[in-house]
Parts: C-alpha cells; sequence; structure tokens
C-alpha cells in the first residue's frame, strides 16, 4: 500500500465484527464526548504527537473526523509515521452516525 485507503461506514461496520481496530477521532472533545465510535481514541492537533506511541502500529488504524475531509490528512501524516494499514472514513462521524440511527 502507498497511502492511506478510503473506508466507507459499510466495510467499517463489518471490520469491526472481524477483528480488532484503532480508531482515531480528531474531533474536539466536546462532540467526542456526546458520541462516538465505540472503543475510539480522542484524538487531535494538539495531543496527536504525544499519544502517537498509545496506537499499535500492527493493528489497522480508522480515522474519524466530522464529515470525512480533515481525516484523509491526519491519515496520510499517520501512514507517513509508519502505520501501515490506515483508512480514512468516508463521510466521517456523521455517516457513521446517520447509519445507525437507520439500522
Amino acid at each position: 500500500m502507498m497511502a492511506y485507503q478510503h473506508l466507507s461506514v459499510q466495510q467499517l461496520q463489518d471490520m469491526l465484527a472481524q477483528r480488532t481496530l484503532n480508531i482515531v477521532d480528531t474531533r474536539d472533545p466536546q462532540s467526542y464526548a456526546l458520541a462516538c465510535i465505540p472503543n475510539a481514541f480522542n484524538l487531535n492537533q494538539g495531543n496527536l504527537e504525544q499519544h502517537l506511541s498509545d496506537l499499535d502500529m500492527d493493528e489497522p488504524l480508522v480515522v474519524c473526523c466530522y464529515h470525512g475531509i480533515s481525516s484523509q490528512g491526519v491519515a496520510q501524516f499517520l501512514f507517513e509515521r509508519g502505520f501501515e494499514e490506515v483508512y480514512s472514513l468516508d463521510g466521517g462521524f456523521e455517516a457513521y452516525q446517520n447509519a445507525q440511527s437507520t439500522r
């Protein structure tokens, strides 16, 4: 893989049913506290560097933001830092939350 990959909400749900994933939520702490993908880490520009060591580089890593835009830059950054299997969640947390409400 040469860079991060895009991941749909359905693909995320399928992967979560089959394996352990690191999920990085880059939204602000207040939004994260209101609702988040289960077991997601809340990491943002202010604390990303200090928490890189908390992430397992051998596990797939999914980056989630509000709408799936800013997560792409973070996903590329993490890929360049040595994480091999990095995904950006298309549509971000909004798409995830919408999918949960239609289940």
